[in-house]
């Protein structure tokens, strides 16, 4: 047993907890299914809106990411200041309203910019969310918890597919839009009626000071990254994993386009492989992490670095094989796998290694660090990488796009590896420098 965890594991899980963490987990299914819905109907929105593959990397990256990303560091240092369910409820509405309003997009600029604003409106929930996960749930299993959370973001991309192949036909594309538009406006309406939960510390005690300036919250958080080499390294690592991430948008394209599916019927088969794969990667990410961590005493990141070694010959068979291969098919339910097995190791473990009172403003700064920089760089460049090579004359530029940035993806295995190494000497030091962490 790692040092500290009676202290820390203590704490009993209600039902109220589980009740919540299934409610946020409802939001972040709602969060990603509204985010990939341009990526799920590029095949009806690219052609009628007659958008070049650049156009539309940009409307699925930067457009939508440097929002997101540079907003979320903000929202994270406002959740930890004020009532978080009260600025959830604030955001779900605008990302919710804003996608409705994508549904009458004439051209590029038309969709843009309302694009723009709906990055800022889902730039609240995940540092919020974490934060009041990391308050119900013993540090124990801070992994499952934030694990469960994270199904939100492959079940909701399986979701978004799932919406184009049986919805499409009924609705259209814009029909789509608006209808997911209005159930997220409901459901900002419930999240008003659900109370803030109480403020803890590392060790689980209630927190009774006030609320930190922004000041103090930017030097507390510089603090913690030069004193933790491992949150670094962290953060680092989901950076150049998620490159192939952001290029991925380009993955519904490419299974028509290059490997000569049917549009609605690889939407559908997709999603379905994909809740699959995706519901396993979490489960399998937030709960072996957590008895990783506690059988070891090594933290989560190098759990993860085993899953990521394990799958990464299937990642790669995967963009180079035909579509009738069993490795084509294994290899699109990896991809789900990987998404999902990412979430719970990562950001409980940069919660872990930094004073509870910068809790969500430090998820803010992962969600800049990795949409900004890994998945807005990694979709904008595929964008480009794909009109390049097409215009080079390649046969195939969706293909040798994705091989590359899948590839530069591997980068991140060693530097979760080191994490994992470096985990426990680092929270030592945060409590011993932070003792009311």
């Amino acid at each position: 047993m790692i040092p500290a965890e009676k202290e820390l594991g203590e704490r009993k899980v209600s039902s109220g907890d589980i009740g919540v963490l299934a409610f946020l987990t409802l939001l972040n299914f709602l969060n990603f299914v509204d985010r990939q819905l341009l990526s799920s109907f590029a095949n009806w929105i690219v052609p009628e809106l007659e958008l070049t593959n650049t156009e539309f990397g940009l409307l699925t990256g930067l457009v939508f990411i440097f929002f997101y990303a540079t907003m979320g560091l903000f929202m994270g240092a406002l959740a930890d200041r004020l009532n978080r369910t009260r600025l959830i409820a604030a955001g779900l509405f605008v990302w919710s309203a804003l996608t409705a309003l994508s549904g009458a997009a004439k051209g590029f600029v038309s969709l843009a910019l309302p694009r723009m604003f709906i990055g800022v409106g889902e730039s609240v929930l995940t540092p919020s969310a974490l934060s009041i996960l990391n308050d119900r749930f013993p540090q124990r299993w801070h992994g499952l918890a934030v694990g469960i959370y994270g199904m939100g973001v492959p079940v909701g991309v399986a979701g978004s597919l799932f919406t184009v192949a049986y919805l499409e036909p009924l609705l259209g594309w814009r029909g789509c839009f608006y209808l997911l538009g209005g159930i997220g406006v409901l459901l900002a309406m419930v999240m008003l009626f659900i109370r803030e939960t109480p403020r803890r510390n590392q060790r689980g005690e209630a927190q009774t000071a006030e609320r930190p300036s922004f000041k103090e919250i930017s030097q507390t958080l510089s603090a913690a990254l030069r004193a933790s080499p491992a949150l670094v390294l962290v953060i680092a690592g989901a950076i150049t994993a998620n490159f192939v991430m952001g290029a991925s948008s380009f993955d519904q394209l490419w299974l028509v386009e290059e490997r000569g599916f049917d549009r609605l019927e690889i939407a559908r088969t997709t999603a379905l492989i994909g809740v699959i794969g995706g519901v396993l990667g979490n489960l399998v990410g937030g709960w072996g992490g957590d008895v990783f961590l506690r059988k070891t005493g090594m933290g989560r990141p190098m759990f993860l670095a085993f899953l990521l070694l394990l799958i990464a010959p299937i990642n790669v068979a995967f963009r180079i094989v035909d579509g009738e291969s069993i490795w084509f098919w294994i290899g699109l339910g990896a991809i789900f796998f990987q998404i999902g097995c990412f979430f719970g190791p990562i950001f409980s473990t940069i919660q872990d290694l930094v004073p509870s009172r910068i809790r969500a403003t430090v998820v803010g700064f992962q969600v800049l660090a990795i949409q900004l920089i890994g998945i807005g760089i990694g979709v904008t460049t595929g964008g480009m990488t794909i009109d390049w090579l097409a215009a080079q004359g390649s046969a195939e530029p969706y293909s040798e796009t994705l091989l590359i940035f899948t590839l530069i993806s591997l980068g991140g295995i060693p530097m979760f590896f080191l994490a994992g190494r470096r985990f426990e000497k680092d929270r030592q030091a945060l409590l011993a420098r932070w003792p009311d962490a």
